[in-house]
């Protein structure tokens, strides 16, 4: 890779970025392609994201990526939001029309991507969502749009409880999809909602690092039929995860859905397709 004077700037914004894997990816695939872009990873809290905002629409950036909680702050900066980002109230991609931020998320495209990759068909099924931020809209939001019968969230019981409610029901009516909170500390209800579900999300950030040892829920509420999914990729196996595959469940974290939402960010900003074949036995490495 050469940075020349046309060179175009890609980014990540968030808080942490330093452990991110999209520079590697985005910057692989732009090399791969021959195409003159770079991708950088820059910490941006959410009180500097407006300021940021300004100087990468200055810059002339074609796009950028966003981590939470700038996903949800996000909404507020662009011009337009595609259909599912303004579903899920949440933007992980921003396209630069010249001066138009056109806000998309990818996030629940890549989770999906993912799972079917993992050989794992959830048409008509039942899922058991963790968590209800930025990420957890955005999986809810395409799984509902992908058919799934069921999306059994389940949250702890605080001030956005009403607004989650909302959310739900909004996604429900326009997508036909069965979607119900509950608790995340009622283990009864939980228990229930496992019994039938073909696989468990969290998409909480209970077990990332530097808190490996916290577990989102009891792990002996899992049945080895349950595939149990953990958007988190650092730890690369959290506790959840080893709790799940020591009684038999697959098991599979966010690593590659982190390649997915990335190839489908990636695709937004250039046209072109990721070369995903040549891309993803990097992320095997991590």
């Amino acid at each position: 890779m050469q940075i020349t004077g046309t060179t175009k700037m890609l980014c990540l914004l968030g808080d942490p970025v330093s452990h991110s894997k999209s520079p590697m990816m985005h910057n692989t695939a732009s090399d791969l392609l021959g195409l003159d872009y770079a991708y950088l990873a820059y910490r941006v809290r959410e009180s500097e994201l407006a300021q940021a905002v300004d100087a990468l629409k200055l810059f002339g950036a074609r796009g950028w990526n966003l981590t939470m909680p700038l996903k949800t702050a996000m909404v507020e900066l662009v011009d337009e939001l595609s259909p599912a980002a303004a579903l899920a109230n949440s933007v992980n991609t921003v396209v630069n029309e010249d001066g138009h931020l056109i806000g998309h998320t990818t996030d629940g495209i890549g989770f999906m991507r993912s799972v079917a990759a993992e050989g794992i068909a959830l048409k008509g099924k039942e899922i058991v969502l963790l968590g209800a931020g930025g990420a957890a809209s955005a999986i809810c939001v395409q799984a509902a749009l992908d058919d799934v019968h069921a999306i059994r969230m389940f949250k702890r019981k605080n001030a956005s409880w009403d607004a989650t409610q909302q959310f739900i029901a909004r996604i429900s009516n326009q997508t036909g999809c069965e979607i119900t909170l509950e608790d995340i500390c009622d283990e009864t209800a939980l228990a229930h909602r496992l019994s039938t579900a073909t696989l468990l999300v969290n998409a909480t950030n209970v077990g990332m690092h530097p808190n490996e040892h916290a577990c989102p829920i009891n792990p002996a509420l899992l049945h080895s039929s349950l595939a149990v999914s953990d958007i988190i990729y650092n730890p690369a196996e959290t506790l959840l995860m080893r709790e799940a595959a020591a009684i038999g469940c697959r098991t599979f974290n966010g690593l590659y859905m982190l390649l997915y939402q990335g190839a489908a960010a990636f695709e937004l900003w250039t046209g072109q397709e990721m070369p995903i074949e040549q891309i993803r036995p990097l992320f095997s490495s991590f």
